[in-house]
């Protein structure tokens, strides 16, 4: 992997350095295990260790409950570093970082000083458990529950599309402790190794196969009260606030894959010869590869733009929304349009382009498909 061609501008000294070292271990220890671990579909849970030990996991969290209190901005572009050396880890992250939100934004401070610091250290792996199988973009039709018992909660349930499911630590999940369809839902922290919780096979995906995905199900998995993140009811609120944030970071995500395809596909115009010249000196691909080079400016633009109203304090739902549409949508098209600029060689398993195209696709799905976020946006329009 050649380093991105990016031109960063970060707010401090600073943040320059930590996105630089997210680079170095990006460019040193992930993207030379990249390739072989997807093939194989191996599972890197040491990589997240060594990013939690290096404070990447705690970057977008205050320093009061162990992160390193960063702008969301720093922390996207360190986000986009690691997803383009290596994809499934930069989802990992972000997944990841989605579940620490619950705990972070709503947590008590003696459950932030119990579960909280773990996680971004990296001692401890999360999962969001929002989706299930007949309740993907539509939260309100989630049918876990959970029932009050002596020390807590029984939850019984299923939820689908667990990113690292089977292989977290912990699963922030959402259960429905009354019948109101927006207002009965609560959020609750589970533990691996909780009675009744078990897992599906793994998902036979067509890309992110280092990416464990499975089913979760929760067979009277006993909670104790101290594991339910803010009060009963408020889950709804506690999931889609997350979800904003984790859209982002699928953008981040998508905008590194994105790149990473418009690299390989400038370094082989530059060295790949026909009819005596490089191919990168035809006018038909110079106009390709700057189409490709716009899509991804703006995608970073758009995320950029997002981030830094939620570092603000403003709402930013719309502009989340516009940003994990713009990204993924870039990304699937700058990756396909990199197979065509390697030819044959493009639709190989050789070159990595063919791999990011497969990773690609599934960005326009997870955190909400592109159709959802047409809708986001279409509503907070006609707010």
């Amino acid at each position: 992997m050649v380093p991105m061609r990016v031109d960063r501008v970060l707010p401090t000294p600073e943040a320059a350095e930590l996105v630089e070292l997210v680079r170095e271990i990006a460019t040193t220890e992930l993207a030379p295990r990249a390739a072989a671990a997807e093939a194989a579909g191996t599972f890197p849970r040491e990589m997240f260790r060594l990013l939690g030990q290096a404070g990447v996991l705690g970057l977008p969290y205050p320093e009061e409950v162990g992160g390193a209190g960063q702008p969301y901005e720093v922390y996207l572009q360190a986000l986009e570093e690691i997803a383009a050396a290596w994809m499934t880890i930069g989802v990992g992250v972000s997944v990841h970082v989605l579940s620490c939100h619950a705990l972070s934004r709503y947590g008590t401070p003696e459950q932030q000083a119990k579960l909280l610091a773990p996680m971004l250290s990296g001692d401890a792996l999360g999962a969001y458990a929002l989706s299930e199988a007949q309740a993907g973009s539509d939260i309100t039709a989630i049918t876990t529950r959970a029932k009050t018992a002596d020390d807590g909660y029984s939850i019984t349930g299923a939820k689908a599309w667990i990113t690292h499911g089977s292989r977290a630590d912990y699963y922030t999940t959402f259960a429905r402790t009354g019948d109101h369809p927006s207002r009965g839902l609560s959020c609750f922290v589970v533990p691996a190794d909780a009675s009744g919780l078990s897992f599906g096979a793994l998902e036979q995906k067509m890309g992110l196969t280092g990416s464990p995905t499975t089913a979760v199900y929760l067979d009277a998995v006993q909670v104790a009260e101290d594991r339910r993140v803010g009060t009963e009811g408020q889950g709804m609120p506690i999931a889609l606030d997350a979800l904003d944030s984790g859209r982002l970071g699928i953008a981040a995500c998508a905008t590194g894959l994105a790149q990473a395809a418009l690299d390989a596909a400038l370094d082989y115009a530059t060295q790949r010869e026909q009819f005596g010249r490089a191919i990168a000196e035809f006018q038909g691909l110079q106009f390709l590869l700057a189409e490709m080079a716009a899509g991804v400016d703006a995608a970073r633009a758009t995320y950029l733009m997002a981030a830094r109203k939620r570092d603000a304090g403003r709402r930013f739902t719309q502009d989340a929304a516009v940003a994990k549409l713009i990204a993924t949508d870039t990304a699937m098209k700058v990756t396909t349009d990199a197979v065509q600029v390697l030819g044959g060689y493009g639709y190989t398993r050789d070159f990595a382009v063919e791999r990011y195209m497969r990773e690609a696709k599934v960005t326009q799905i997870f955190e909400g498909t592109n159709q959802i976020q047409k809708l986001v946006i279409a509503r907070q329009l006609l707010r």
